[in-house]
């Protein structure tokens, strides 16, 4: 994942507050690789969710992902990192830069294409990363859109519900400790978007597992890395 801050000549420098709440969602490794851009690998499709819904959130950051192998062995600095799906993220925030009216996140394919049955691999794995895209700039839309009363009772619900975050209940607690009225949770989590986010989720991640696979079927077993984006 490439994540590029937007308007840094006009704002200050969010990089250090970004990494540090990557640190607390993410096992992947981020780091500054240029000026205020960030970089990162991850292997897990929900971790790359999970990331990109965190930068979305604030409105401030470009979002690329990049699907595709890596060279092996991978350094110890995501930024010295090299392999097709380092070129594809760079590609990648490129064009959420050029969507920057709408949601900015983009997921670009690192495939190879080698001979008639691998094309095809390569072709699917594209479709794959394109229908990643539009669920996910959808659900990116929906957290945009939530009011700060509203990311409250969705950040209270979250904390609460642990290791399955969009689960439903807890609203009364929510209510009793944010200190409004169960009504104002229920309207907020309508409101929000926060049933269709969590829903939506899986299938996001379910396509980036597809394009993931259908690109490394297409890069051949020669490819350097076979489980890395």
């Amino acid at each position: 994942m490439t994540i590029d801050q937007r308007g840094s000549r006009t704002d200050i420098d969010r990089v250090p507050e970004l990494l540090d709440g990557l640190r607390r969602l993410s096992r992947g490794r981020f780091e500054r690789s240029v000026g205020d851009e960030i970089q990162g690998v991850l292997d897990m499709p929900a971790d790359v969710v999970e990331v990109a819904i965190h930068a979305l959130r604030s409105g401030r950051w470009y979002v690329g992902i990049g699907i595709g192998p890596v060279n092996e062995p991978q350094p110890v600095s995501p930024r010295e990192g090299s392999g097709a799906a380092f070129v594809a993220a760079r590609q990648a925030v490129d064009r959420a830069k050029a969507a920057a009216s709408h949601v900015p996140v983009a997921v670009v394919s690192g495939g190879v294409r080698r001979g008639t049955a691998a094309a095809g691999d390569a072709e699917d794995g594209v479709r794959a990363c394109a229908n990643a895209e539009a669920v996910l700039r959808l659900v990116g839309r929906l957290i945009r859109e939530r009011t700060e009363a509203q990311w409250r009772v969705v950040d209270a619900l979250r904390a609460r519900n642990g290791r399955d975050p969009g689960r439903h209940g807890q609203q009364k607690q929510v209510a009793q400790e944010l200190g409004i009225s169960e009504q104002s949770v229920s309207r907020a989590i309508i409101r929000s978007g926060w049933q269709e986010e969590w829903a939506a989720r899986p299938a996001v991640e379910m396509l980036l597992a597809t394009a993931h696979g259908l690109i490394l079927d297409a890069s051949g077993p020669e490819a350097p890395n076979r489980g890395e984006r």
